[in-house]
């Protein structure tokens, strides 16, 4: 769901939510009325759950093509594996990006450690789509810990850049194309300013209760706010907030998207379902499971 605003918000888009199991799952990305902003075309942000003794969550191997996954945790821990190798856990505060270019596999679950008592799962997922010369660059994996993400913080505000470059800090993860990924956490009455050094921007609220200087209307948590080109944007945080700003330049060619796979040809995304089909996709080392192509996939 969405509505408009004629001011400088283009957009309110009110997620999707989907219950995996007792798991809580909400989509804002892609919405009904809106597929991508800049590059991001996936937004899921999951939890809060607590899980008992046992338990945890075990997403089992699936694959990917022309995109990245962008993956920020705000409580507990994941376990990611693929087929290039790489075996990576990922904590609060920390950043897990995954090119999935011509092809990955992976999957993500709670460790055993984790699991053994159980404990809380809460996060944030975006899918980047890539450009059309990129869609068949090689996989690679990267992990940044917490001390590795260029931060900006005084006046009431904590910034850490996820991906991308913002307010002049570059982050070391790898891109493609103009983006930002940015994690903005604001005490009560301070303000954020997004400039527009970048042609389309928006935020996602976690928690707390923000309003945007100059426009009526407050937004709680689960509100994704899409603003306009060329505005200079002033949030202000009416309790203590936090949410994810982000965006960057559009691609200039339609994206399609079906099931994990993003692409500007669906015949690359018929291609990659009927290899998945086939059990034709490079397996992910001590991780045998996977996730069969939904039956209604065609």
């Amino acid at each position: 769901m969405s509505y408009l605003s004629n001011a400088d918000i283009e957009q309110v888009i009110l997620p999707s939510t989907r219950d995996l199991g007792g798991f809580s799952v909400r989509r804002a990305l892609p919405a009904a009325m809106r597929q991508m902003v800049g590059p991001f075309i996936f937004l899921d942000s999951f939890g809060p759950v607590r899980f008992g003794a046992g338990e945890g969550i075990d997403t089992r191997p699936h694959p990917h093509i022309g995109l990245s996954t962008l993956t920020y945790l705000l409580e507990g821990e994941l376990l990611h594996r693929d087929s290039e190798s790489y075996v990576q856990s990922i904590s609060p505060g920390e950043v897990n990006l995954m090119v999935a270019g011509a092809g990955i596999v992976h999957s993500e679950r709670t460790p055993e450690h984790v699991r053994k008592d159980g404990g809380k799962l809460s996060g944030l997922q975006s899918w980047i789509a890539l450009p059309k010369q990129s869609e068949e660059t090689a996989p690679l994996f990267q992990h940044l810990g917490a001390s590795e993400l260029p931060t900006i913080n005084g006046e009431g505000i904590n910034m850490k850049l996820l991906a991308g470059a913002l307010h002049g800090r570059h982050s070391l993860t790898t891109t493609f194309s103009d983006l930002f990924s940015a994690e903005i956490q604001l005490e009560a009455g301070a303000r954020y300013r997004i400039d527009a050094e970048h042609i389309e921007r928006a935020i996602f609220v976690v928690t707390g209760t923000i309003e945007v200087v100059g426009q009526d209307g407050a937004y709680g948590p689960d509100r994704l706010i899409v603003f306009k080109p060329g505005a200079e944007i002033v949030v202000k945080a009416i309790e203590s907030a936090r949410f994810l700003a982000f965006g960057g330049e559009p691609l200039p060619e339609k994206r399609f998207i079906r099931w994990n796979f993003v692409a500007t040809d669906q015949e690359r995304i018929r291609h990659a379902a009927d290899l998945w089909r086939k059990r034709q996709f490079p397996g992910v080392p001590g991780d045998d499971e996977f996730i069969p192509l939904p039956e209604n996939f065609n």
